[in-house]
């Protein structure tokens, strides 16, 4: 099943106005207070989007909030969608598809991470350089019109070094690393992390590829912002649940606001990338 994204987007349209929005924001679990920084903020519930599927997960709020950040008109993306909810990729990457159709040339993956590399701590923050697709699924899978996207620059790298700058000045941990992607919801074994350990992958998560697949292919800025809320599965004694993922969010939202505005004055200093102007 494909959802008519261009009638999601023309009901949208009706609610924020024509205008081009700038940026938009994918929040992942633990980390939708982001949104809550955005001015003159409109709040739409995916319930009320015509079209968009519901999301009921914790630690995703299931809604739309347009606003303007740091002088950006930015839509944050209040939950997301997952293949283990049943999804297949191209329907988990409705919302990069949506903001392309509202005019978005930038997009902000955020999600949360099990870090693999041992120098990763719960807390620290990494800024995805690559990916590994272990998911099973694409979403540019059946797409008609050329579909074969070169990924070998898929996330944006320009704004790193000066971001990890500001992040040391602010006492914040940030990494840039590679990050694999499984379908879930179980985590992964022991002997799946030490395969992901072998391949080269610095963090894990059940999110995100798609998404920044998709806004590759439609031209769009890339950029992926992890926070590691946990030690894989077999590198500690600690159990994996989700609550804890949310607590480490909760802890990190902080840090992570300040991340994030950084980042978008960044974004702001530099040209779009030939492919997205």
């Amino acid at each position: 099943m494909d959802w008519d994204e261009s009638g999601i987007a023309e009901s949208l349209k009706l609610r924020l106005g024509t205008g081009a929005f700038d940026l938009a924001v994918v929040l992942g679990s633990g980390l939708g207070s982001l949104a809550d920084q955005a001015e003159g903020a409109v709040f739409v519930d995916y319930r009320d989007i015509p079209g968009f599927p519901h999301i009921q997960i914790e630690g995703h709020a299931g809604r739309l909030v347009a606003g303007r950040f740091h002088g950006w008109k930015v839509l944050f993306f209040q939950g997301r969608y997952h293949l283990y909810q049943g999804f297949d990729a191209r329907q988990v990457a409705l919302p990069a598809r949506i903001a392309n159709d509202l005019g978005c040339r930038r997009l902000l993956l955020t999600n949360a991470v099990g870090s693999i590399n041992p120098t990763f701590n719960p807390g620290d923050f990494m800024l995805i350089e690559d990916h590994l697709n272990l998911m099973g699924d694409n979403p540019l899978r059946g797409e008609p019109l050329h579909p074969f996207v070169d990924l070998s620059s898929l996330y944006l790298q320009t704004l790193f070094a000066p971001l990890q700058s500001f992040a040391r000045q602010q006492g914040i941990s940030l990494h840039r690393g590679v990050l694999a992607a499984l379908m879930g919801p179980s985590y992964e074994t022991p002997a799946e992390i030490r395969m992901l350990q072998r391949l080269g992958a610095d963090a894990v998560s059940m999110s995100t590829v798609p998404e920044a697949i998709m806004g590759k292919y439609l031209g769009m800025d890339v950029v992926g912002l992890s926070l590691v809320s946990n030690i894989a599965a077999g590198l500690s004694s600690a159990p994996l649940d989700h609550q804890g993922v949310l607590q480490i969010g909760s802890r990190g939202a902080g840090d992570f606001i300040k991340l994030a505005r950084q980042l978008v004055q960044l974004w702001q200093q530099i040209p779009m990338s030939r492919e997205s102007s």
